[in-house]
């Protein structure tokens, strides 16, 4: 297979295979295939899976504590395989995220994940960006611990942060609303001042802020703005990392008119088959028919 056809593999926006699916990930990798359902089209693809076929797996997670204790990136590398890592690392907040690792501990993982594949191969999200009021009548944000993330992601050598503003999906504030939480969305000057704000600590470390389908916002930000759009799946970026050909055509199953910059690759994750276990309160990947009843 020549360069030019190698693709790329999404592990996962779908689900978090780092810190729950490893087993089934490493038996396709054996196999050298994956059997993937699309989310709409239920009929199943064969989806190659060999350092032939594959330009670079980029692996989506809240928790790299598996994959790293099992060194499977350095199981994947001596195989041929090339590796990109979308690290979501937010502030400690029980409500929104219940089931993450305690924030020392991922921050740790994010240094670990720099030392082992360099800084270069890792995107920090802090994502999304939430505000909610409590059943109390409190209003909350989750940007508390973004200094110390930024200080820490610093440390490590990232020089990316990705972010977003939470999606209000009606079956996410019905989700919130049953125990208690009411999701706000800020005004678009208040978004503004915000992403100024975050920007303004980030540039002061080296650290750049792109925005994940924020194109609203980023028409309202000043022309002179260091913030730009990011894409989850930077081909342009992989190929300067790891050489090599890839498609640059922008992928036609995400939400492009929001502003994604996302390239083209193939997502091997399900909704259905592989929950995701975090059970964050503003996720829209938990189908509606599993939501708990109350």
């Amino acid at each position: 297979m020549t360069a030019a056809r190698r693709c790329v593999l999404s592990a996962s926006r779908r689900t978090d295979i780092p810190a729950f699916y490893l087993d089934w990930f490493l038996e396709g990798i054996r196999r050298g295939h994956f059997e993937v359902r699309g989310p709409y089209r239920r009929q199943p693809r064969q989806v190659p899976a060999s350092a032939a076929a594959v330009h670079s797996i980029v692996f989506w997670s809240k928790d790299f504590g598996p994959f790293l204790r099992r060194r499977v990136g350095e199981r994947l590398q001596r195989m041929g395989f090339h590796l990109f890592f979308n690290f979501t690392v937010n502030s400690r907040d029980r409500i929104l995220e219940p089931r993450v690792p305690a924030l020392n501990e991922r921050l740790d993982q994010l240094a670990e994940l720099s030392r082992r594949f360099s800084p270069t191969a890792i995107h920090w999200r802090f994502d999304p960006i939430c505000h909610y009021r409590t059943a109390d009548g409190r209003a909350h944000d989750n940007r508390g611990d973004f200094e110390r993330i930024a200080d820490a992601a610093a440390t490590a050598g990232i020089r990316r942060c990705v972010t977003s503003f939470v999606d209000l999906y009606p079956k996410v504030r019905r989700r919130a609303e049953r125990v208690g939480v009411l999701f706000e969305d800020p005004s678009m000057a208040d978004k503004v001042a915000i992403l100024e704000a975050m920007d303004q600590m980030l540039q002061c470390r080296g650290i750049s802020l792109e925005t994940c389908c924020e194109a609203d916002v980023l028409a309202h930000l000043p022309v002179d703005t260091n913030i730009r759009a990011g894409a989850c799946i930077p081909s342009e970026r992989l190929m300067a990392l790891f050489g090599g050909r890839l498609s640059l055509r922008q992928d036609s199953g995400q939400r492009r008119q929001a502003g994604c910059r996302c390239r083209a690759s193939v997502d091997i994750g399900s909704y259905d088959l592989h929950p995701c276990r975090h059970n964050c309160l503003f996720c829209y990947a938990r189908p509606a028919a599993a939501e708990p009843s109350r």
